[in-house]
């Protein structure tokens, strides 16, 4: 139902986009996590055009203890219309009334990869034991303090039996795209979700990691509560999930979700 209703905003926007002008057009406040942020930043300026709003992206991770993290954000008091972050952190915020539930949409599926600097060997992480020997051959590993890094760290290096073995030489990076830090040669490889990955310069993404250890991370979005451009929020939620963006998040390395109008 509420799909319905944000999709039919977007004609109706869409129907006066002509009229719009510097005064009425709204600044909508989207706090946004690294994951989905590539497919935001192409799909942004077709909102920009068909409504006449303007999309002002605020980063920041899904989790963490840093102070940049969307949860930290609104806490403090931050204002946004809505946030885009990975689905189960976003609904700790809608268990805390700071996300309206109704307004919550799936965006993307995405996956974890591993990357390493530009011109460097890329290891074989093809099947399961190529990938556990490519962990424990390597120098040094880095990954996220968002949803790929916690699942790496807390679950699949103990399920592989390695745990032990890596804890020396992993490192946990907050706030600072891993790709940033392999580029600059701080870490042999590093693990973030693929989306992250591809825009980052000097380094070289290998691939997914092997699909049966691979985790599916879910992209989703949501209106701020009391947001102050609600009905621009609404809109931008359901034209980020129509099909005539799906190619833009094929294109950040995600797999779409998408809506039908019924």
């Amino acid at each position: 139902m509420f799909m319905s209703r944000v999709l039919a905003a977007v004609a109706a926007l869409l129907l006066f986009a002509g009229s719009a002008t510097r005064a009425n057009a709204a600044d909508v406040n989207v706090m946004i996590s690294g994951g989905f942020s590539a497919a935001l930043r192409d799909l942004a300026p077709d909102f920009e055009r068909a409504t006449g709003n303007h999309v002002v992206m605020i980063s920041g991770p899904s989790m963490g203890n840093t102070p940049q993290a969307i949860p930290a954000r609104l806490e403090r008091g931050e204002q946004a219309d809505v946030v885009i972050m990975v689905g189960y952190a976003l609904d700790g915020l809608i268990k805390q009334g700071r996300v309206a539930a109704d307004s919550r949409v799936d965006l993307a599926r995405s996956r974890i990869g591993m990357a390493v600097r530009a011109g460097a060997p890329k290891p074989d992480i093809s099947t399961v034991d190529a990938f556990k020997n490519t962990l424990l051959a390597a120098k040094s590993i880095t990954y996220s303090d968002s949803a790929s890094g916690v699942y790496l760290s807390t679950e699949l290096f103990s399920r592989l039996g390695i745990a032990d073995q890596l804890k020396s030489k992993s490192t946990m990076i907050p706030a600072d795209p891993v790709g940033n830090v392999v580029a600059r040669g701080d870490a042999e490889i590093g693990f973030q979700q693929i989306s992250e990955l591809l825009p980052v310069a000097g380094i070289d993404v290998v691939g997914p990691i092997p699909a049966e250890l691979q985790k599916i991370t879910t992209f989703s979005g949501g209106l701020v509560t009391g947001a102050q451009h609600a009905d621009a929020g609404k809109a931008l939620l359901a034209f980020l999930r129509a099909p005539a963006g799906a190619a833009a998040v094929v294109r950040s390395g995600m797999e779409p979700i998408t809506a039908m109008v019924k």
